[in-house]
């Protein structure tokens, strides 16, 4: 029986490891960390019962296998995505892609969108990464978190993370206090490092975190959903939660708001020409993020808005 071929994802992972001779610069183009660049090459050449690469102080270089390998391989997957991209490449249909943590706020705008143009025909992928790759990936647009990184790529500002703590009504006793009022909750963190949470408590004037009990998840969507399941108290992002921030299904219970610095961006490819669906798409969104952002500051005329 012959042995599974490797997966895709580790094969264009060879393909820029090949090309740039380092699990650093390579994990940067792949948005990845440098430990999973480095796995998934380990993992590769155990598969294959051989060497590709020989590691040196400096960097990498390639083996005689690696280095035989290489034009083939990038030839296939050029081919693979060529194909692929031949059959959705539909006029009418826009590929997007979006970190997860931005779904709350990008899914109900997107459906109100094809709502009103059936027409158009918009294929959303999520991922935990926040970046985009237009020329390793095969999409249209997409919604960034941070800072967009490529400068050939046009970029449209949607709106800046704004984050104070989130609740369900019911979880809330009315006390002010930040210390107090946190002290026997559990705080629901989005990332391992707390970064979000201490950033705030910060600003509140908190000396680490009042509260012992805590629960880590992968995502802030993740995060968002035991909040709203009445698990704990979460770090939201007060865009992003808009929607069950008006229903009432969360609440905001301190003034005290961050500005962390970091926004949301619609990125899409630099090209002479764009189609008349993803010209819709960006008016659309920039109006949806014009409108979130007017709603914003008025809820936030009587907090206390602090920049980190």
């Amino acid at each position: 029986m012959m042995n599974p071929l490797p997966s895709l994802d580790v094969l264009k992972t060879f393909v820029v490891v090949a090309e740039r001779l380092n699990f650093t610069h390579a994990a940067q183009r792949l948005h990845l960390t440098q430990g999973a660049v480095s796995r998934q090459i380990a993992g590769l050449e155990q598969h294959l019962g051989y060497a590709l690469f020989i590691r040196q102080a400096r960097g990498l270089c390639l083996t005689e296998a690696g280095a035989a390998l290489l034009a083939p391989i990038r030839q296939g997957l050029g081919q693979i995505d060529a194909a692929l991209a031949g059959v959705n490449n539909r006029p009418d249909t826009l590929r997007v892609k979006c970190p997860t943590c931005a779904m709350r706020w990008l899914l109900p705008r997107i459906m109100q969108l094809q709502n009103q143009h059936p027409e158009i025909d918009i294929a959303l992928t999520t991922a935990i990464s926040h970046g985009v790759d237009f020329a390793s990936e095969h999409f249209d647009a997409a919604v960034v978190f941070g800072r967009p990184e490529n400068k050939k790529n046009r970029v449209s500002h949607l709106f800046d993370e704004v984050l104070s703590p989130v609740c369900i009504p019911d979880l809330w006793t009315g006390e002010t206090d930040v210390a107090a009022a946190l002290t026997d909750k559990t705080l629901l963190h989005p990332t391992r490092d707390r970064r979000d949470w201490l950033l705030w408590l910060t600003a509140a004037g908190c000396d680490g975190l009042p509260a012992a009990k805590a629960q880590h998840f992968d995502t802030l969507d993740l995060a968002m959903t035991a909040a709203l399941q009445g698990y704990g108290i979460a770090m939201g992002d007060l865009c992003l939660v808009e929607y069950d921030l008006q229903a009432r299904r969360l609440i905001a219970p301190f003034p005290l708001c961050i500005e962390s610095g970091a926004a949301y961006y619609l990125v899409y490819p630099e090209q002479k020409t764009l189609s008349a669906a993803l010209q819709l798409f960006i008016g659309w969104m920039e109006h949806e993020a014009l409108l979130s952002r007017q709603r914003l500051a008025l809820n936030l005329s009587g907090a206390r808005l602090v920049t980190a």
